[in-house]
């Protein structure tokens, strides 16, 4: 799974990567949690455009927030679980990430790692998003991160791991008009042995409340 990431480029790295006309004001965040809001990236007939989600997939029919646990979804059944099977066919995005965290299980507790690109690029999480209309008329956006098997690089911390997605698939990716599901989940697969770096962090991460670069260091505070 992927329950934290961090996102701290700046908005003008984030525009060129992404071939943005514009990107809205957002926190460079060390330690993103569930439920926050996220920068996204989705296109329509006009482009590409990044807006703020709400990490945790609220599927438009749901009656409230909080029922269900959508952070992530699962590679191997997206395209046909009821709560993400519209979102997939049509409503998919890319979610920057400076790296993500995951927790190995070490004596007496769980250890938690920093994972990033081994070129310290921006990784881009593949996503799906959806509109929900809140019970005072306006619309919530909120987005998922979908889940795959770990890659060599990463197996050894935890057995599951976000997709991310090269730059050559993310214009089939964020086409809202290519329904081929079957070639989509093609794309949802480990990241190749090599792409991945880590390196063991500050047990302060295990805290949504803690954010700053220093949750990166192994030495910080405790």
């Amino acid at each position: 799974m992927c329950g934290r990431y961090a996102l701290y480029a700046d908005r003008g790295l984030v525009k060129a990567v992404y071939d943005l006309q514009d990107v809205p004001d957002f926190d460079a965040s060390y330690n993103v949690a569930p439920t926050q809001s996220i920068l996204a990236v989705a296109a329509d007939e006009t482009g590409r455009h990044a807006d703020l989600y709400r990490w945790g997939l609220v599927p438009f029919w749901a009656k409230e927030i909080g029922k269900y646990n959508t952070i992530n979804a699962r590679a191997e059944t997206v395209a046909s679980k009821p709560m993400y099977r519209a979102p997939f066919k049509e409503r998919r995005c890319l979610i920057p990430a400076s790296g993500y965290y995951e927790w190995q299980a070490v004596a007496g507790g769980k250890q938690p790692y920093f994972i990033h690109a081994a070129d310290n690029d921006l990784l881009s999480f593949a996503g799906v998003w959806d509109r929900w209309k809140q019970p005072d008329g306006e619309t919530l956006l909120s987005a998922a991160i979908i889940v795959t098997a770990a890659n060599p690089d990463t197996r050894e911390i935890h057995d599951r791991m976000p997709v991310i997605l090269p730059r050559e698939t993310w214009d089939a990716w964020l086409d809202p008009k290519n329904h081929d599901t079957k070639a989509l989940q093609g794309l949802l697969k480990p990241a190749p042995k090599g792409a991945l770096a880590s390196r063991p962090v500050s047990t302060r991460v295990n805290s949504p409340r803690n954010n700053g670069p220093e949750l990166l260091e192994k030495e910080a505070a405790t």
